[in-house]
């Protein structure tokens, strides 16, 4: 991949010579070309309207590429290994650090500090885009802080096997093991799950955000301890304790068992057709989302957001997706000119990009809301309200891609924004537990090691850990054979970044 990449770069290096404008001055560029997952509207969702108005607002045009949301890296490491690269990109923190050093993305560094968004004042979150400079330069824009997860546990099925909510690991051990066995949804039968999670372990950092009461204190990735030093989270003692929670709540069905396969999409079907009834996803707009699903198929929707369970540090405030450029584009001033800078303009832009289109997403006119069914809702004229789902009937829009709670600037002075009317007590709940229990995530340097290993060593930890949690090896078997397979790996990364 490197060498590609490199060759790549290469070819793109003279070609811009040879193209190089006259003027230094930032070109609008004519079309823009966009690679994204989920997180922005879909197809399904509106999107051909989001963009029609991306476009009548920019005067540009704008190509979206979108695949699947949970094959979205996937094809993305495709799309960079065939030389094919879009204009911009949506990045986790681990594909963020890798891609930055190994040249795949422009250096926007110069580009923000002189934008009209940082120069605004109306930044909130700026220490977050501070805390994306790798090396001290910053290769990818955050629109927003990265948030994280909590744990929401159904009211209904705690009352149901007369329970409170768990605060230690015993009493979630407990309850857990109640909802599997003491029939919690009342159908007579014995077809429920305490939990599900998409996968034993996360595909991006930080890892361990789906399933944090068995994680607790453990990062299966490589972090910084109290003394500073990089380590690999793998090889430290609280590795052992959270496999073996894993495989308790695996073996005693606490655990769905097609979690090793499922999707963040599966997950969320089985928590609102009440199979599960935990499920740790996302603070504050999540809340109500998944208040609606459950409102949607019938069943009670109170969900109680759960504290870290006591002696856990707490949850971990991601490092946010960010909006990267690649180091091909054509006029990547004009990009982030046209299409970054503008994303949080305080205006139409970022009403847009949070608030979605009107009369699709959301609406002013007098109307009724899901007529017919007990969730109608009827606004009078000139009321800001959420329009019904396209893709999920019954429920109603939260958001766009921008979450407004979360946003990382304010609109500008004397520009309505419906966030004050409309951000439900739910958000609010969750979202202030989370902050009040969370703590940053690192971001990890990338170094030649870490791009050169690392892909060979999370595939090799994320299997050791299935197979412990499915009781297919013991701990000690799992960590036999990480000793013999990716030890070596693990030192040469924890090396370099030590040595940086």
């Amino acid at each position: 991949m490197k060498k590609l990449v490199t060759l790549v770069l290469a070819v793109a290096m003279i070609l811009s010579v040879m193209v190089m404008p006259a003027s230094a001055e930032v070109q609008k560029p004519e079309k823009i070309t966009i690679f994204i997952d989920g997180t922005v509207v879909t197809e399904p969702n509106g999107q051909k309207q989001f963009e029609e108005k991306w476009e009548e607002l920019s005067g540009i045009e704008l190509e979206i590429i979108q695949p699947d949301h949970d094959a979205y890296y996937d094809v993305l490491q495709q799309q960079i290994a065939s030389g094919d690269w879009p204009d911009v990109m949506i990045l986790s923190s681990t594909y963020y650090a890798n891609y930055a050093n190994e040249g795949v993305l422009w250096d926007m560094t110069e580009a923000w500090e002189n934008s009209k968004t940082k120069n605004s004042g109306r930044m909130k979150n700026e220490n977050v885009l501070d805390g994306l400079k790798i090396n001290g330069r910053l290769y990818g824009f955050a629109d927003a802080a990265g948030g994280g997860c909590v744990t929401y546990i159904k009211k209904a099925w705690l009352d149901a096997v007369n329970m409170e909510a768990p605060t230690t690991w015993e009493e979630y051990a407990a309850v857990c093991d109640a909802f599997v066995n003491n029939d919690p949804d009342k159908d007579g039968v014995k077809d429920t799950y305490a939990t599900a999670a998409a996968g034993f372990i996360g595909g991006e950092a930080p890892f361990i955000n789906y399933l944090p009461e068995y994680y607790q204190d453990a990062y299966p990735s490589f972090y910084q301890n109290e003394e500073g030093v990089w380590v690999d989270g793998f090889t430290q003692p609280s590795m052992k304790a959270a496999m073996e929670r894993l495989n308790e709540g695996y073996t005693k069905g606490w655990i769905d068992p097609t979690t090793l396969t499922n999707g963040t999409k599966d997950c969320r079907n089985k928590l609102s057709d009440d199979t599960i009834g935990i499920f740790t996803y996302w603070a504050g707009t999540w809340a109500t989302n998944l208040k609606n699903l459950l409102i949607n198929n019938n069943h009670d929707a109170e969900l109680i957001a759960l504290p870290p369970l006591e002696g856990a540090p707490g949850f971990f405030d991601r490092v946010p997706p960010v909006w990267a450029i690649s180091s091909t584009c054509e006029n990547p001033e004009g990009v982030f000119t046209y299409f970054i800078d503008t994303m949080l303009d305080g205006g139409d832009m970022q009403f847009l990009w949070t608030y979605g289109v009107e009369d699709v997403h959301y609406s002013y006119k007098a109307e009724t809301i899901m007529p017919g069914t007990d969730k109608a809702v009827t606004y009078e004229q000139g009321v800001f309200h959420f329009r019904e789902n396209l893709e999920t009937p019954g429920t109603t829009y939260t958001k766009n891609h921008i979450d407004p709670v979360s946003s990382n600037a304010f609109f500008a002075e004397g520009y309505y924004d419906p966030k004050a009317d409309i951000v439900l007590p739910e958000n609010i709940a969750s979202s202030d537990l989370f902050a009040a229990n969370s703590r940053a995530a690192w971001i990890v340097p990338s170094t030649d090691e870490m791009s050169m290993y690392n892909g060979d060593l999370t595939t090799l930890k994320n299997g050791l850990i299935a197979k412990v949690a499915m009781g297919e090896m013991t701990y000690d078997e799992a960590m036999a054979e990480f000793s013999k397979q990716g030890q070596g790996w693990s030192d040469l990364i924890v090396n370099s970044l030590n040595a940086k």
